[in-house]
């Protein structure tokens, strides 16, 4: 694991729980690989965030509300899957029953942190 993995840079820590599994150099020059758990009690949202690069996730559990800024809403139960292109404003919401737990993995540019609330 890099230093980058302090939790320090995740901002998103302030609205709910992640928990990083890996942090490693990608073979893509300039690129990190980031694998992530995260939990979202019912009811909280992440809040508006966005990465510097592709998020691909998996809903292990829950129910998510997924907006995006570009207009996309969608609904993500467990089992589904979905993309969220670099650096374009998102909000999870888990709907319940109970905490909504979701494994994402991202490409980022190294050195940057792997989430940045809106403001």
């Amino acid at each position: 694991m890099t230093p980058a993995d302090s939790g320090s840079a995740d901002e998103l820590t302030q609205n709910l729980k992640r928990t990083t599994i890996q942090h490693e150099h990608s073979s893509i020059p300039g690129r990190d690989i980031v694998q992530v758990l995260t939990e979202i009690p019912e009811g909280v949202s992440s809040g508006w965030h966005h990465h510097p690069g592709e998020e691909v996730g998996y809903i292990v559990a829950g129910t998510v509300r997924m907006e995006r800024r570009d207009g996309e809403t969608i609904i993500l139960n467990a089992g589904d899957g979905f993309l969220i292109p670099p650096r374009v404003p998102h909000n999870a919401t888990d709907l319940g029953p109970g905490t909504g737990r979701m494994l994402s993995t991202y490409i980022v540019e190294a050195e940057e942190p792997v989430s940045t609330l809106e403001t």
